[in-house]
């Protein structure tokens, strides 16, 4: 029976962001030589739903690789130039508290920029479906991979089959559990509270990283006057303060933002996400590839959540692209090989060094707190050791995957 199937080149359990961008990298670089199916229950995005509250940081590798898929055009609009990043130390009740370290945009240009994240999802499903990526609305069953193809059961009682499948289907990933790869990590006692601010005065594109003794305050700069805030807090006391009257709330937070964009106001809901450090022992298995979430979540604190997911994306379909153009196979061992060799170090670098920042900044001891701001602002006086940093960040360096230097595959 299921050898009547139709065979998909490319099968993706995921909708968000990771899983489209990949879908519509390979559509776009090999048109009607491949067949790229999208699965997940859920519709994406729509302008009827709920107004937007998560944001994301797009670095300018991963803004390269958006505008040669074709996805930039529609997200550029409603998305806002980080033009400088201040990074400051301080207490919860101070003032005003000085810059210790500051990045500006070199040449002029952006350092990155901010976006509802369903604004990118919805720009990302829209130019899948012009490509002609097929969604399925379903959620993967089960997961059982061949010599030549897997099969993957829905939930619904259908079957699908493909030469490669990927899971990204984020952080508690059906498909990485069906496969048998386990992931290890650890929680944080901490939360992020999430919401959009409206504030008296203009922000100028500058995003501000306040390192306070819970851990990190960040204020991130949306379109007109208005900020998206990632404010860190243990799990206990997040609940304590969203649970608060919206006066009092307010007051608590504008002792974290400070006065310096005037008054200001809450301008969307409010939810805690509780954080946690993961990575998945393998980034294949046979048949398999993962990205995004469900190869690994790191801590918000420098916002490459997404970037890493989009650097998997390039990674991944470099790996891919170039076999199928001469009729090869997407799963072979040697292609899935070669995309966890690109990615792993990449990861476990940049995953491990954000939990170290996290650790470093997210206490107020005396010592440690007089190290730190040392250390930030001797690298505020080396342009290298910052110039470099940029560079890092923004993933577009020379041995960056073709899609992240804005090049086609």
């Amino acid at each position: 029976m299921t050898e009547s199937l139709p065979v998909f080149d490319l099968l993706i359990a995921g909708g968000a962001a990771s899983g489209l961008a990949l879908a519509a990298a390979v559509k776009q670089a090999l048109g009607d030589g491949a067949a790229v199916a999208v699965v997940d229950p859920a519709p994406p995005p729509s302008a009827s739903a709920r107004p937007p509250l998560r944001t994301v940081a797009i670095a300018e590798g991963p803004r390269r690789l958006l505008e040669r898929i074709g996805a930039w055009d529609a997200i550029a609009p409603k998305a806002q130039a980080i033009m400088k990043m201040t990074i400051m130390d301080g207490g919860v009740r101070d003032a005003v508290r000085l810059p210790h370290l500051a990045f500006d945009a070199p040449g002029g240009g952006p350092l990155a920029y901010m976006a509802f994240n369903d604004d990118v999802v919805a720009a990302l499903a829209a130019l899948c479906g012009r490509l002609g990526v097929v969604r399925v609305g379903a959620s993967v069953a089960g997961f059982r991979p061949g010599k030549r193809v897997a099969e993957l059961a829905l939930a619904d009682g259908g079957t699908l089959r493909a030469r490669l499948a990927v899971a990204a289907d984020g952080a508690r990933s059906k498909l990485r559990a069906l496969a048998e790869i386990p992931a290890y990590g650890w929680d944080y006692d901490q939360s992020g509270i999430v919401a959009t601010i409206a504030h008296e005065y203009d922000h100028e594109g500058v995003a501000e990283q306040h390192f306070l003794p819970a851990g990190p305050f960040a204020i991130l700069p949306l379109p007109g006057r208005q900020s998206s805030i990632v404010w860190n807090e243990r799990r206990a006391d997040a609940r304590a303060l969203i649970a608060l009257d919206p006066d009092d709330f307010l007051r608590q937070l504008a002792f974290r933002f400070t006065p310096k964009l005037g008054e200001i106001r809450l301008a969307s809901r409010v939810e805690a996400f509780p954080f946690r450090f993961q990575v998945a022992r393998r980034f294949v298995g046979e048949r398999l590839a993962l990205v995004g979430d469900a190869a690994h979540v790191v801590h918000p604190i420098a916002g490459q959540g997404l970037n890493l997911g989009l650097r998997d994306v390039a990674a991944l379909a470099e790996a891919i692209v170039g076999p199928m153009r001469l009729g090869l196979d997407p799963g072979a061992p040697s292609a899935l090989a070669g995309y966890q060799r690109a990615r792993r170090f990449d990861v476990a670098a940049s995953g491990l060094g954000m939990d170290l920042m996290n650790r470093l900044f997210s206490n107020d001891l005396g010592p440690l707190r007089f190290v730190r701001d040392l250390g930030l602002r001797l690298v505020d006086r080396a342009p290298l050791i910052k110039d470099q940093l940029m560079i890092e960040a923004g993933g577009a360096g020379r041995e960056a995957p073709r899609l992240l230097r804005g090049a086609a595959l």
